[in-house]
């Protein structure tokens, strides 16, 4: 049996619309050609003109977050608590078998943007590609956001999955959610206007927050979804082991038996 692997991941890169600019990440190359004294100077009588055609190593000073990039979200970056009152895990204490599960795609790309997908959406979807969901299964969000990765308006692209929705995964033994678009929760410039029209604090965030009665996780920019099946695969998307962080980056990948 052939196994076909998937890239889920988006690079960390530099110049594109990836977050909010106060968000953004800051990479510093460090070519060959200038560690070459610094690497000789480790070798007491070394010259760096005696290391192979001068070069020493490259590498990169990077200033990011723990959000930057495709990362996963710890409970502890929703609220304090999980699970009614508990204190929320933070992403080095995220059970490892809740990040290599099968997988199980829904196809949102048809909402609008700034749409908050409710838990009747989720059944209807469940429903058309014929999927039962079992416990521990990642359910991965496929948006019109995936396409829109580093354009401008990247952070206004996708819909988003509301509390009820998402308290729908969740209670079916769903821990760790996806979605190619920059947060799990709608755009926040569509929740904004929905703010100002409606007054309701509740709308704001409202997906993220339902981990305060389920603790959960969800991976952030995520793509490649539209090359996906509806299932029949694996995700993998174990996160870097950060003391008490909110996130973790991860290489997600989606692994398939042919």
């Amino acid at each position: 049996m052939a196994r076909h692997i998937v890239d889920l991941s988006v690079p960390l890169q530099v110049g594109i619309a990836s977050d909010p600019p106060s968000m953004l990440p800051q990479i510093d190359y460090v070519a060959h050609v200038d560690t070459a004294a610094a690497m000789a100077a480790m070798f007491p009588g070394m010259r760096p003109d005696q290391l192979p055609e001068g070069q020493g190593w490259a590498f990169e000073q990077v200033r990011i977050t723990t959000h930057n990039g495709t990362h996963i979200d710890a409970p502890w970056h929703y609220h304090s608590t999980m699970d009614g009152g508990a204190r929320a895990i933070t992403i080095d204490e995220v059970p490892l078998d809740w990040c290599i599960a099968p997988g199980v795609k829904l196809d949102f790309r048809d909402k609008p943007d700034g749409y908050v997908c409710t838990a009747d959406d989720v059944r209807r979807e469940l429903d058309r590609i014929g999927v039962a969901l079992a416990p521990l299964d990642i359910v991965v969000v496929n948006t019109a956001a995936g396409r829109a990765y580093g354009q401008p308006d990247f952070l206004d692209r996708g819909c988003g999955i509301g509390r009820e929705a998402t308290l729908h995964l969740l209670n079916q033994g769903v821990r760790v959610t996806g979605t190619d678009g920059w947060s799990w929760d709608a755009p926040f410039s569509a929740t904004a206007r929905r703010f100002a029209e409606t007054g309701d604090p509740s709308i704001v965030w409202e997906g993220h927050k339902a981990g305060r009665e389920i603790g959960y996780c969800h991976i952030e920019k995520l793509s490649n979804l539209e090359v996906l099946p509806p299932s029949g695969f694996t995700i993998s998307c174990l996160p870097v082991k950060i003391e008490r962080a909110s996130a973790g980056w991860c290489r997600a990948v989606a692994i398939i038996e042919e």
